[in-house]
């Protein structure tokens, strides 16, 4: 049985490394629910396959899926201003909500549309195929390349949109390029993972960090070692308990969440008391 957890773990290791560091950017910016959105939309973009007779298993499929993530990243790039009369976070929001209706709608009218839905959400990541490791830990490399050689206006645009602004950076053509990239890999991954997977690979790392580091690199290594101990526990509880591999790992994030919150708590309480004193 461990054997079968090798690729899974793989895939694990992946999307805590390239997870982390979007979900940095994603907590900065304030867009919490963007990675949900945007996967809902590739997952449209896959119902939509289905509907026109296409198995998942054909590449157009990935392409057809990337067209509606390129969609969903100029709607967020073009819907961030300093003063909005709507919160982007409103328009997100939206966004997910009709995709995730709309997929639902299609998916009923194909056979087998309820699993379809299923693996929609919770993805299928104990049958990740050796392809499947290599296409997303391409993927992964060359978006990381990508974000190191243009670091600094990724970084400004999501903490200090205004500096970069006064520095002449166009922030919504990097705000383009910043969710383009982050489709491109949520396009690859909602397919293996699910939508509820991916997000608390992005999500519940980075709150945990932010708890305990105040700095963008200190909060990236914590949020790795967070996510690859996670994905540890949840995949060894799949195992020993038969569960399904991505609602173990899912509720294995929110028992850390839960701890690392407690943790929290009492060590700031201990502090406080003893500069009481």
């Amino acid at each position: 049985m461990l054997e079968l957890m090798i690729l899974p773990f793989l895939v694990c290791l992946i999307l805590s490394g390239i997870y982390a560091y979007f979900g940095i950017h994603v907590v900065e910016r304030e867009v919490i629910f963007v990675d949900l959105a945007l996967a809902q939309m590739t997952a449209l973009g896959g119902a939509c396959s289905l509907l026109f007779g296409i198995e998942l298993e054909h590449p157009s499929v990935y392409l057809i899926a990337f067209g509606f993530a390129v969609l969903g990243a100029g709607i967020f790039a073009l819907t961030r201003m300093k003063k909005a009369q709507v919160p982007q976070e409103a328009i997100i929001g939206i966004v997910y909500i009709v995709s995730a209706a709309a997929a639902i709608l299609i998916l009923n009218r194909v056979p087998e549309g309820a699993e379809h839905i299923k693996e929609m959400l919770v993805g299928g990541i104990l049958f990740t195929a050796p392809k499947d490791v290599l296409l997303i830990a391409g993927l992964s490399l060359l978006v990381g390349i990508f974000h190191l050689v243009f670091r600094q206006q990724f970084l400004l645009i999501s903490l200090s949109p205004d500096a970069a602004s006064q520095k002449g950076i166009p922030v919504r053509l990097w705000d383009f390029l910043f969710y383009l990239t982050f489709g491109l890999i949520v396009t690859i991954s909602v397919r293996i993972a699910g939508v509820l997977l991916i997000f608390s690979y992005l999500i519940i790392p980075t709150v945990c960090a932010m708890l305990l580091a105040d700095r963008f690199g200190k909060r990236l290594i914590i949020s790795w070692i967070i996510g690859i101990l996670t994905s540890i526990i949840g995949l060894y509880a799949s195992c020993a308990f038969d569960f399904p591999t991505g609602a173990s790992i899912v509720c294995s994030f929110g028992l850390v969440l839960i701890i690392v919150v407690c943790g929290n708590i009492i060590l700031r309480a201990y502090l406080k008391n003893r500069l009481s004193k």
